[in-house]
C-alpha cells in the first residue's frame, strides 16, 4: 500500500494540506471519483519566500479539482472495517502531515507495535524537506523545524515494528532512526550560524548552504524550496536567540548572536 493513499477502495488521504484548507484550494480527485480525506493541521498555510528573489511558480496541468470530503482528526481510528488504523498528526514537512499507525501485530511477528505508514515524515536514509509554511491571512509565527522535531518524538513513542515510508524502502527500529535526525539538524544549524557571521537574507543563506548539487545547477522552482528550508532553520535559530533579524534591513537579513 502506497503510504500516500488510503487503504479504503474509495478513499484518498492527503497528508500534506498546505494552504488548501483555509483557501479552499482544490485537490486532484482523478477519474476514480474517490472521496478525499485530509488533515487540516492547526496552522495550515502556504509556503512562501521572503527577500529580493523569487523563482517563478510551476503550473500543474491535467489535475481535476476536488475539495476535501472530510477532515482527519488527530488520534482518530479511521473507518476501516476489521482493522485498527489510527491517524497520527506529525507536522513539520507540512502543517497537516499525517502518519497512519496500523495497530495490529506484525504479520512476521517482528517486535514492536504494528506498522507505521510514515509518508514523508520518517525516511530511512534521507531527511524530508522542512520548509517555512505560513498563511498570509494568519499572523502566527510558525516553527516548522520545531514542529518536526516534536513530531519525531511522538512517532518514536509509538515504537512500530516496521515503518513503511513514502520514499526509499521499509525499515525497522524507528526509535533509532528518530535519534539520528535531531543531531543532523543541529549540525546543520551550527553550520548556518557560521555563515551568519555576516548578515544574509534567506536567499543568500540558501545560496551558501550545502545541497545535493551546486546552487547554479538547482532548478528555479527547487530554489524556492531551498530558500523555504533556509527560512525554517532561521526560525529555529531566532526562537532561542541564537540569531536575530537585522533591524531596518529590507529585504530582511539575519545575523548570528
Amino acid at each position: 500500500m502506497c503510504s500516500r493513499y488510503s487503504p479504503y477502495p474509495s478513499g484518498r488521504l492527503d497528508r500534506h494540506a498546505r494552504r488548501r484548507r483555509r483557501r479552499r484550494t482544490p485537490y486532484p480527485r482523478g477519474p476514480s471519483r474517490a472521496l478525499v480525506r485530509v488533515h487540516g493541521g492547526q496552522a495550515p498555510g502556504g509556503r512562501r519566500t521572503r527577500g529580493a528573489h523569487r523563482a517563478p511558480a510551476l503550473a500543474l496541468p491535467g489535475l481535476s479539482p476536488a475539495l476535501p470530503d472530510r477532515e482527519i482528526v488527530p488520534g482518530e481510528l479511521l473507518p476501516l472495517p476489521g482493522r485498527r488504523l489510527r491517524a497520527v498528526w506529525t507536522p513539520g514537512h507540512t502543517p497537516g502531515h499525517v502518519c497512519l499507525h496500523l495497530e495490529e501485530e506484525h504479520p512476521a511477528r517482528l517486535p514492536g507495535r504494528g506498522r507505521l505508514f510514515s509518508g514523508d515524515h520518517l525516511l530511512p536514509g534521507i531527511t524530508p524537506h522542512i520548509g517555512l509554511y505560513k498563511d498570509p491571512e494568519d499572523t502566527t509565527v510558525t516553527d516548522p523545524l520545531g514542529d518536526y522535531l516534536d513530531s519525531l518524538e511522538r512517532v518514536a513513542r509509538l515504537d512500530p515494528a516496521e515503518v513503511l515510508p513514502a520514499h526509499q524502502h521499509a525499515f525497522t527500529d524507528a526509535p533509532a532512526r528518530v535519534r539520528e535526525l535531531p543531531a543532523h539538524h543541529e549540525a546543520r544549524l551550527t553550520g548556518l550560524l557560521a555563515l551568519l557571521g555576516t548578515p544574509l537574507t534567506p536567499w543568500q543563506l540558501a545560496e551558501r548552504m550545502d545541497w545535493n548539487r551546486p546552487w547554479p545547477e538547482i532548478p528555479p522552482a527547487s530554489r524556492n524550496i531551498a530558500v523555504s528550508e533556509a527560512e525554517a532553520h532561521l526560525r529555529r535559530l531566532v526562537k532561542p536567540g541564537r540569531a536575530e533579524p537585522v533591524a531596518g534591513s529590507e529585504p530582511v537579513t539575519y545575523v548570528a548572536v
